[in-house]
This record gives C-alpha cells, sequence and structure tokens, in this order.
C-alpha cells in the first residue's frame, strides 16, 4: 500500500493507523476508510472511500467537506479531491450492527488477597529483593490460573 501511496503523493498507511485521530473519534465511531483509489490520469487528487451503516450515511454525507478538510490538512495538500461513501456492514448482516469502533480492553480483575498472602510466604525465605519479588509474582500466577479437568 505504501509504495503505490508514495508514488502518487499520498502516504495511505497513516490513514489506516491513525484512522480515528485525523478523522476524530465521533466521526470514527460511525465509519471507516475504505480504500483510497487514484483516476486513470494518475495525477494527485484522490478518491476516498468510507465504508458506515446506512442509517449513518445521510450523516456522513453532509459532513464529506469536513472530512476531506481534515484529512488533506493531515497531508498538508489536497490529497484527497473526492469523499465517497459506502453502505455496508463488515461483521456481516446477521449479526446485524456494524462496530466500528474497537472494544475496550477487559480490565483483569484484582487478585485475591489470600492468594497474594499465599504468594508472599511462599518467596519469604529469599533474601535477594528482585529474585523474591519475582518469585511472588510467578507464584501468583501459579496460584491464581484457572483449574481445568486436566489438571
Amino acid at each position: 500500500i505504501r509504495k503505490a501511496g508514495e508514488a502518487r503523493g499520498i502516504a495511505v498507511t497513516r490513514l489506516l493507523t491513525h484512522w480515528e485521530e485525523v478523522i476524530g473519534p465521533e466521526t470514527a465511531a460511525i465509519a471507516r476508510q475504505g480504500e483510497v483509489s487514484y483516476g486513470r490520469s494518475g495525477g494527485l487528487g484522490a478518491t476516498l472511500v468510507l465504508l458506515t451503516t446506512g442509517a449513518q450515511a445521510p450523516m456522513l454525507e453532509m459532513q464529506k467537506e469536513r472530512i476531506r478538510e481534515k484529512v488533506n490538512a493531515t497531508y498538508g495538500y489536497n490529497a484527497i479531491s473526492r469523499v465517497r461513501i459506502t453502505q455496508t456492514a463488515p461483521t456481516g448482516f446477521a449479526e446485524g450492527q456494524a462496530q466500528f469502533t474497537r472494544r475496550p480492553k477487559p480490565t483483569a480483575a484484582p487478585p485475591d488477597p489470600n492468594l497474594i498472602a499465599r504468594a508472599h510466604d511462599s518467596a519469604a525465605g529469599v533474601h535477594d529483593e528482585n529474585l523474591r519479588d519475582a518469585l511472588e509474582t510467578l507464584a501468583q500466577n501459579v496460584l491464581s490460573r484457572r483449574k481445568t479437568t486436566a489438571d
């Protein structure tokens, strides 16, 4: 992608990797970038394709010029001359709603205080502080792992 984009004057990978920063969190939640296509002449002025759900398409249609300006401001010149909106369901039709935002990472449950005490007791005899901390962490991981039928 990079070679084709750079040959025509636009770094497409920046759009792919920093989409939310370029476009803003509100717009990134309802749309994602599809592809950047170029005309037959090979000059500047590419077309950016946005993917969205049918319900959000009219909202994006009204924001097309603002989206184009934000993308072009990222590059410092008119790299994108057109924005085209495609209604789609990227997760499939059976799942219902399309998901455009990233899922938040699940937070780990706090460890059981009894488990921490057992891990501390198991490494209490070690005099080296770094080794003792490493052994306590290892003991916590071993003691907190889930029991399966094979165990």
